[in-house]
């Protein structure tokens, strides 16, 4: 409706009052609901702090309450009692959590020298932590090229034996210095944690562990450069072994290969044999046949099998019996000792022996020998000496070693000297058989069959040639050269030696005849 100017003005007026003083009054309800919740929110938190008060009122005296009992249980309960009570405790800890571990320190004690469990524990780990962590380390093996990964701090991971698993994991101590230390650098020790169910402690603290540190070894040894070894007087020198040789690649007959290798496999297992019959842990082989048949190889093939050093003994330069015994206790663990060609190396090879009569070709090589032994510096040893080098009390210093004496003509060695125990393996190699002679050419050409392979058999069953000539004819002239010459080769020397064998027996039965 209309109305008059001062009435509308009058209406506005009143209208925007109230519609303030309804303001002002949700501005008030809101602060008084702010001031509620504010008082709320500190009521609540007065709470929780009285609660917690009385939370670590009640820890604390329950803590004084088991140390006042505690103080009581060692002053009036009887000691045995005391023991019988811990032990139940024991065993409910250990129900409760059944898990054993053991730590194994990179230094045990001072920082001297590293543990060698560790360093077998960690060579162990290589395989299986390459694969399950996921932090590596990597580090170059002594004396080798080969990177060896491990497992990076504060990794862990899995591994099973007999059925029964086990976590391996790794860590480290970190310590300061003194302030007036000489070496300011902070101390890290490493440390591996082996953790399994108690359950199991007599397996793995037994065979378990023995297992790892069995393997660990045996990973050093294969993955280190060998040595090669030979004496200067009375000291040992080496360099890098770096024969490649092996039985795959020996030019022999297959079955007595296999024989020699299973021999040679089942003496670096046999500890716990040799220590049950109270025997020394070594083994002798003695390596006969004309030069030029494979004795070196076959020792350096030997060698690679074994993974073993090599120790090459020359007798002439050894002074007296003293410097000789020497050298054997300065020998190590996992070796193979050689003394090539024995039967030129010092009077002890016949010297028990009397020839009742000798013809002019033998007194002629006596006078050469004698005029030789002139020549070179003189030697003491004896031969009672060399048969204590191989098994007297002395042969005893150290383990795993297997001797080896070559010769081309065994039949002038001293019985003594041969005899089984001593030389426990007479092993004859003799001229190039055609199953050799297969090795060969698969070596040298990559032929495992060819039409002049029937021929070459042939020849093979009539003339004897060494593997070593043989080998000679087989090796290619030229990069470019192809199998069939070098075969071709080869029976023209088979045939030319067929005929020479042929004029020679002509010879002596005519010889024959005319007396």
């Amino acid at each position: 409706m209309n109305l008059p100017p001062f009435y509308n003005h009058l209406y506005s007026y009143v209208t925007g009052n109230s519609e303030k003083t309804e303001q002002k009054r949700g501005e008030e309800r809101g602060k008084e609901r702010r001031k509620d919740k504010l008082d709320m929110a500190t009521s609540d938190k007065l709470v929780h702090m009285v609660t917690r008060n009385k939370y670590l009122a009640q820890v604390g005296s329950k803590i004084t309450t088991i140390l006042f009992v505690w103080a009581l249980f060692n002053q009036y309960i009887p000691h045995q009692l005391r023991i019988n009570i811990r032990r139940y405790f024991q065993g409910l800890v250990n129900w409760i959590h059944p898990l054993i571990q053991i730590k194994f320190n990179e230094f045990p004690g001072e920082r001297l020298s590293r543990n060698e469990a560790y360093l077998a524990i960690t060579r162990y780990l290589s395989s299986s932590s390459s694969k399950q962590a996921k932090r590596l380390k990597g580090e170059i093996i002594r004396n080798s090229k080969i990177v060896l990964l491990s497992m990076d701090d504060r990794e862990e991971v899995v591994d099973e034996f007999e059925g029964v698993k086990v976590w391996w994991s790794s860590g480290k101590t970190s310590s300061r210095p003194h302030p007036f230390s000489p070496n300011p650098s902070i101390d890290e020790r490493r440390f591996f944690n082996l953790t399994f169910h108690q359950r199991h402690r007599d397996l793995i603290t037994g065979r378990y562990l023995n297992h790892v540190i069995q393997e660990g070894k045996a990973m050093k040894s294969k993955n280190r450069q060998r040595k090669l070894y030979t004496n200067n007087g009375g000291m040992w020198n080496h360099v890098v072994f770096g024969h490649t040789a092996s039985f795959q690649t020996l030019a022999m007959d297959p079955e007595k290969k296999k024989e020699i290798m299973n021999d040679l496999i089942a003496f670096s297992k046999a500890e716990e044999f040799y220590a049950r019959i109270g025997r020394a842990w070594k083994r002798g082989y003695l390596l006969y046949g004309p030069p030029g048949t494979g004795k070196s190889t076959m020792i350096s093939a030997m060698a690679n099998l074994l993974g073993y050093d090599v120790y090459d003994l020359e007798l002439t330069s050894v002074k007296d019996n003293t410097d000789l015994r020497r050298l054997l206790i300065e020998i190590s663990s996992r070796s193979i000792i050689v003394i090539e060609d024995i039967d030129c190396s010092l009077d002890v090879t016949a010297q028990r022996k009397k020839t009742m009569e000798n013809d002019g070709e033998e007194e002629e090589k006596a006078k050469v020998q004698k005029h030789a032994k002139e020549e070179r510096k003189p030697s003491n040893v004896t031969l009672s000496g060399l048969l204590n080098f191989i098994d007297g009390l002395w042969s005893t210093c150290g383990g795993e070693r297997v001797m080896v004496f070559t010769t081309n003509h065994v039949e002038k060695l001293d019985p003594a000297l041969i005899r089984k125990g001593r030389m426990d393996k007479h092993i004859e190699l003799s001229y190039c058989t055609y199953e050799a002679f297969k090795v060969l050419a698969l070596n040298y050409l990559k032929l495992e069959s060819h039409p002049l392979f029937a021929t070459i058999d042939e020849l093979l069953g009539e003339i004897n040639m060494t593997p070593a000539d043989v080998a000679e004819h087989l090796m290619p002239k030229t990069n470019s050269s192809e199998a069939e010459p070098c075969l071709e080769s080869l029976i023209r020397a088979l045939e030319a030696a067929k005929g020479v064998a042929s004029l020679k027996a002509k010879e002596e039965a005519s010889v024959v005849d005319d007396n």
